[in-house]
């Protein structure tokens, strides 16, 4: 299809992920200069009015980073977010400038205090290190929640690609576990099904930024074992049972081979009796959410997800209460 002239720019911007014979380290420091590039030549500059302090969260097998973000002007407990950021497994950082901005635009906008887990990255941590990182940043925040200033009552989750898959995982192991209780699961262009079945018979081509040799290059680094791609905490679609979840917002991207899984994933939920909001956005491409300064769908995919964590941050009372 014909695209927008904002993403086809960012389209022919965007970088490849590299070769395999070029080290790992190098690939992703020059990605990383191509996001935050990115990110000045087509997002919108992050607000003023939220505090950053930075924490490490002490695991099993070692510490991870998280950021957290505070409105200013807030008082009392706030809602908590836990974000999780995108990038294949292998790629992606709290320290992008996207990252930060998506931050600091939900603290302020939706009321809470936002913490990003710095998951680590394979290969030199593969599945299921980045899996268990988000699930131990999710019970450290409601650990510390006074800590934090936030509410442990009032929890949300969300990510981004590789993020809402771990997202998802993370709310499927609360559900396990007995909690911490979730109130809203946000996922953005999920990659839910890593045996990429799903992917390929999406429909969607390899002409949109994102393609099965992309994903199938991920794998190799994440997925030491390819058997483990039907794991739940790595693909939440093979998930047995997915009734008991959270209330869940899927948002996909009309252009994006990753659709069809996060569709079916909403189907599932849905037939599970978990309440569910799915939109698929016309004309976006995987990664197109990040062009708030240049395309204006893009702003309207982010003001749908700021007005979802508020409603679900501050509900509004029941009638006669």
């Amino acid at each position: 299809m014909d695209l927008d002239a904002p993403v086809r720019a960012f389209l022919d911007f965007k970088p490849d992920a590299g070769t395999p014979d070029v080290p790992v380290a190098q690939r992703r420091r020059a990605i990383l200069a191509a996001s935050d590039e990115i990110f000045r030549r087509f997002g919108e500059p992050a607000p003023a009015g939220a505090d950053l302090t930075r924490h490490v969260v002490d695991t099993p097998t070692g510490p991870v980073r998280v950021h957290v973000y505070r409105p200013r002007t807030a008082t009392g407990p706030l809602p908590l977010h836990l974000f999780v950021h995108g990038g294949g497994f292998w790629l992606g950082s709290v320290d992008e400038l996207v990252v930060d901005a998506t931050c600091r635009e939900r603290a302020a906008a939706a009321d809470c205090v936002v913490v990003a887990v710095d998951y680590r990255l394979a290969p030199e941590h593969p599945f299921p290190t980045p899996f268990d990182d988000c699930l131990a940043a999710l019970l450290w925040v409601h650990a510390h929640a006074a800590d934090l200033g936030g509410d442990p009552d009032v929890l949300t989750i969300g990510g981004v690609s590789a993020g809402a898959t771990l997202a998802a995982a993370v709310a499927l192991a609360a559900r396990d576990r007995g909690g911490p209780a979730i109130a809203l699961q946000v996922l953005e262009v999920p990659a839910l099904d890593l045996t990429l079945d799903s992917m390929r018979a999406s429909g969607v081509g390899d002409e949109y930024g994102i393609t099965v040799a992309d994903m199938r290059a991920g794998m190799e680094l994440y997925l030491p074992d390819p058997d483990g791609a039907t794991d739940p905490r790595a693909s939440p679609l093979h998930a047995a049972d997915v009734a008991g979840l959270p209330p869940t917002r899927v948002m996909t991207a009309e252009c994006d081979p990753l659709r069809h899984e996060g569709e079916l994933f909403a189907a599932r939920l849905r037939a599970a009796g978990v309440t569910v909001e799915h939109h698929r956005y016309p004309g976006a491409v995987h990664g197109s959410l990040a062009l708030t300064g240049t395309w204006e769908p893009a702003r309207t995919w982010r003001a749908d997800v700021l007005t979802a964590l508020h409603r679900a941050h501050h509900p509004a009372p029941v009638a006669g209460a």
